[in-house]
């Protein structure tokens, strides 16, 4: 490999950090001295130099614009990771969230001046019950977790109003980690359900566990190997029987959207990532919305703040007072305000432009690009369930058995060819996984580029072995870490040369 006096490879520049950039008395803007005045700091002012790094205008824009061309995004290229759904945000959304009786509302302002927004929300809340079956809906959920917080809130609301006082959820092998967390932050007990042969949830061991101690059922579907549950019917079925609720994790709504209303399959809750089915940027944090789609069991416990729309136009039920004349008895408050507004304008104007049969043609190019993917490559990858797939293909590492290269290893070795790794070593229930989902944005010609990227990548470790394996990433401005010195001694600040050396 060449090496260049910079360190930089053609184009791609190397970036020291903003602190190792200080240039000593730069400075990008001039402030003049500010007229004498009396602090109110009490004495407690600054006794030393700040710390931040000296630099000229240029050096930052030029800084932060290269460290933003090291990022892998949507926009740059096949994003694969499995349970994600990266798919592509038509601008059109973009330049709606941005228009300025959307952009600029602020939560505080009265009523009667954002009638607007409140029948934006209206209309979304409209469109998700249609499209899940269900008779009510919680705008305010700021994500997915979030907006399993809020069905499993409302399931404890519902139980505490009947008397019951079951303790116990249920949540199979195949479900989001989510799932269980957010049962355990409720105050139930969890018990897991095992997987069947089929990566399927064991039906017979689900069903003989229920009784009377079981609050709910946390299933996901399409579950995280990317398959449906076709017992779901009667598993509801069951569970209601029992007296329990059923939560469906919506996650993987993408796959199913137009075609499957949740509320036919005896859901009681589902929470819905607006950020993954309907289309807007998300990852590193936000933004994201997850509404929660309620049963009509559930639908009086729905948490405050909710839109209504009388004689008087669109207006918030805000307090408990306001429920109580309006008939319903929330669980409370999950947010400050009134949900990722930003969020909501994307998601009706993708819901909106692509229409009930492009939404269902959406879901069905998922579907048939997952399985595009898992037909070709499973001769050479190796399956961990038979086909057909929903939206996401899952492979495991057997075949890279007996080469030394691992699940980690291929994927950083992925990396070297431009492409941002599939999701890695999850599911749990199958051993070394790969699970990659391409979503409906992306062309054949996108995906047969990548198949044909994953088989040599698959002859390479099997007839040369795990040594380039190991080394790989080597095209990319950092090298791979040694990831066991990072987990025992991580460096996570930047300290000065001089503090670093006296601390040593």
């Amino acid at each position: 490999m060449t090496a260049t006096f910079t360190g930089n490879r053609g184009l791609q520049l190397e970036e020291p950090l903003i602190f190792e950039l200080d240039t000593p008395g730069s400075t990008a803007v001039d402030l003049t001295p500010p007229a004498p005045f009396t602090d109110r700091l009490g004495g407690l002012t600054r006794q030393g130099p700040i710390g931040l790094p000296g630099l000229s205008e240029p050096q930052v824009v030029r800084h932060y614009t290269r460290l933003s061309q090291k990022n892998y995004s949507i926009d740059a290229g096949f994003y694969p990771l499995g349970s994600c759904t990266m798919k592509y945000n038509p601008r059109l959304n973009e330049r709606m969230a941005r228009l300025p009786g959307f952009a600029d509302i602020h939560p505080f302002q009265p009523i009667s001046t954002v009638q607007g927004a409140l029948a934006l929300m209206d209309h979304l809340a409209l469109w998700l019950k249609e499209l899940t079956g269900m008779p009510a809906v919680a705008l305010s959920p700021a994500a997915g977790a979030h907006g399993e917080l809020c069905g499993m809130m409302a399931i404890r609301a519902a139980l505490a109003a009947r008397g019951d006082d079951r303790k116990v959820v249920l949540v199979p092998e195949s479900a989001h980690g989510t799932n269980p967390a957010t049962a355990a932050a409720c105050g139930f007990k969890v018990e897991t359900i095992p997987a069947d042969a089929r990566g399927r949830v064991d039906s017979a061991v689900l069903t003989a566990r229920l009784g009377p101690d079981v609050a709910a059922v946390m299933l996901t579907n399409p579950n995280t190997c990317g398959l449906f549950e076709g017992d779901i019917i009667t598993l509801s079925k069951a569970v209601h029987a029992a007296g329990a609720f059923f939560y469906m994790d919506g996650a993987n709504f993408n796959a199913i959207v137009g075609r499957v209303r949740v509320g036919d399959l005896g859901a009681d809750a589902m929470h819905i990532n607006l950020h993954k089915t309907f289309s807007t940027p998300h990852g590193g944090g936000g933004p994201g919305a997850g509404p929660t789609v309620l049963s009509a069991a559930l639908a009086p416990f729905a948490p405050l703040p909710y839109v209504v729309h009388d004689t008087d136009g669109f207006r918030l039920i805000e307090t408990d007072l306001d429920a109580q004349a309006d008939g319903t008895a929330p669980f409370g408050r999950l947010k400050g305000f009134h949900g990722q507004f930003g969020v909501f304008v994307r998601a009706l104007c993708y819901m909106m432009s692509m229409g009930k049969d492009g939404l269902r043609q959406a879901s069905g190019d998922a579907v048939l690009n997952a399985n595009y993917l898992l037909a070709s490559l499973k001769d050479t990858l190796s399956a961990s369930f038979e086909g057909p797939c929903m939206h996401e293909a899952l492979f495991d590492d057997r075949f890279l058995k007996d080469t030394g290269v691992s699940t980690l290893d291929f994927a950083k070795a992925l990396i070297d060819e431009g492409y941002h790794p599939m999701t890695m070593y999850f599911p749990l229930v199958v051993h070394g996984a790969l699970l990659i989902e391409p979503t409906e944005t992306e062309s054949r010609q996108t995906l047969d580029l990548f198949i044909a990227t994953l088989k040599d990548l698959a002859r390479r470790a099997r007839e040369n072995g795990a040594e380039a394996f190991k080394a790989a990433p080597q095209l990319t401005p950092r090298r791979r870490l040694d990831e066991t010195l990072a987990a025992r001694k991580p460096v996570l600040r930047w300290t000065p040369p001089a503090l670093k050396d006296a601390a040593e």
